[in-house]
């Protein structure tokens, strides 16, 4: 089946509409959502029982590209820096140091056990050489899977800001490859360039992102999310256009953001977490259809050595080396080992070979595939299991006891207290977002000439205003006044 502007909307309906009603059902069997999503692309594609004809890399990376985008916007949205911060040395020692470790190992491998050139197997060892974070937020928190201590956080932090490493290695090994006569120093440069522009234009779009956020007055709530997600894009092209990468830079922007005060910040991490699983589902789907199976057969033989190789030695010396210098138990670090799960994000890396038209470009491509379909079947169904043998699992019972911690930490107001606006207060004609509220407290309600507003974080609080103010104790409320006066 060709795809037309008469069937591709419904065609594209009725592909998210089965994957998002099988996975519902998939981990009753223990199977992860993403490898449904990825079976039903093929089973849908031109080999399978759908008969549409897809083999487009261009449009596969560009859709690959947007979805990542969102899918690290969203991971940065829900990552808390009070929780990443302990751990903030161990998971940058991983995403660089690790992911560097990771692919000339598994390079040195291929080299040997193909008849690749030493280029050539650098490339592909690059390709897998992080681990996937839509793989990774999507089934640590659809398991809802509680870890010791830091153990999650390292991990989402990992998944979260090891791409663009793994994409630097991919550029520049693929540079390697099309020009034979280059050294490797040559490309030294410009892995330094990407990630130190990607850094600082990351942080820099934040903080105007939020500055926008704020200061911009937009009559409809909905837009919001809208207006952020157009300072999404603005951040990852505007990074790539000045040499930095882009991956890096909306990583940083959404974590930094994430941890800012914003107006209607829950309506655009709702929004963000929705949009970021429709992005999973479409790339997953994409790449489905990308992918012949009868193309793949073929490398199952080598694929699976390559795959075994990098899940029980590649990845544990990257994460063994790189946490050399940190203070950790082994069976944390076997743990953090044995979630190296590779998923999309290596397919999509893969197209880079097939568009720059290199010799074994295909070859790499289908072991590329073979390799992340074994990982998340092999690592992703076994997390679990996995956790509760090395003991870093937290038991049933107080997995439950956290979670109704959690809840009953959003409803922590038992004190309150009206507080009155005087003319010198500093609160006085100042957006609620902008007074540095304290986070165990909440405005109420506003008293405002005998009525009542429900405040939201643009609300300007005017003279003679009183403020009905919620807080976890009275030293909450000391803390308020102290920040409206």
């Amino acid at each position: 089946m060709n795809l037309t502007i008469e069937n591709i909307v419904f065609i594209g309906s009725v592909l998210l509409l089965i994957s998002i009603i099988v996975g519902k059902t998939s981990y009753k069997f223990g199977v992860p959502t993403l490898i449904l999503f990825l079976g039903i692309g093929m089973i849908a594609g031109s080999d399978g029982i759908g008969g549409i004809q897809f083999d487009n890399p261009q449009i596969a990376q560009f859709i690959g590209i947007v979805s990542l985008n969102f899918i690290l916007f969203s991971g940065g949205l829900d990552t808390q820096w009070s929780s990443v911060k302990p751990i903030l040395r161990e998971g940058l020692a991983l995403s660089t140091a690790g992911v560097l470790l990771t692919a000339v190992s598994l390079g040195c491998f291929v080299y040997y056990v193909t008849d690749f050139t030493i280029y050539e197997s650098m490339l592909l060892g690059s390709i897998v050489s992080s681990t996937d974070a839509a793989a990774v937020f999507s089934i640590l928190r659809s398991k809802s899977l509680a870890l010791k201590t830091n153990l999650r956080p390292t991990l989402e932090l990992e998944s979260g800001s090891n791409d663009p490493m793994a994409y630097v290695l991919t550029i520049a090994f693929l540079t390697l490859v099309i020009n034979q006569d280059q050294g490797l120093i040559s490309v030294i440069p410009m892995l330094l360039k990407q990630m130190v522009i990607g850094g600082i234009a990351g942080f820099l779009f934040g903080k105007f992102s939020k500055l926008i956020i704020n200061k911009i007055e937009l009559g409809f709530e909905g837009l919001y999310p809208v207006l952020v997600i157009a300072l999404m894009f603005i951040t990852f092209s505007a990074t790539e256009f000045i040499g930095g990468n882009g991956f890096l830079a909306i990583y940083i922007c959404a974590v930094y953001l994430g941890n800012q005060d914003l107006i209607h910040k829950q309506t655009i991490l709702k929004m963000f977490d929705g949009l970021a699983w429709l992005m999973q589902i479409v790339l997953f789907l994409t790449l489905g259809l990308l992918v012949f199976p009868t193309q793949v057969i073929p490398y199952i033989g080598i694929g699976l050595m390559i795959s075994l190789f990098l899940i029980f030695v590649a990845r544990p010396v990257g994460v063994f080396i790189s946490l050399a210098f940190f203070k950790m138990k082994m069976r944390r670090r076997f743990y953090i080992s044995w979630v190296g799960l590779r998923g999309a994000v290596p397919i999509v890396f893969a197209t880079y070979p097939l568009l720059a038209g290199i010799d074994k470009a295909n070859m790499i491509f289908n072991i590329v595939f073979f390799i992340s379909l074994t990982s998340v079947l092999i690592q992703g169904t076994t997390l679990s299991v996995v956790a509760k043998w090395l003991k870093v699992g937290l038991p049933e019972e107080s997995k439950a006891q956290r979670n109704m911690n959690h809840l009953i930490s959003e409803i922590p107001k038992t004190a309150m207290r009206e507080i009155k606006i005087s003319p010198h207060c500093k609160a006085a004609d100042t957006k609620i977002i902008d007074l540095g509220f304290p986070k165990n407290a909440i405005i109420a309600m506003i008293k405002r000439n005998d009525k009542f507003l429900t405040p939201k974080g643009s609300t300007v609080i005017n003279a003679g205003d009183t403020l009905v103010v919620l807080s976890e104790d009275e030293e909450g409320l000391d803390d308020v006044i102290k920040c409206v006066n």
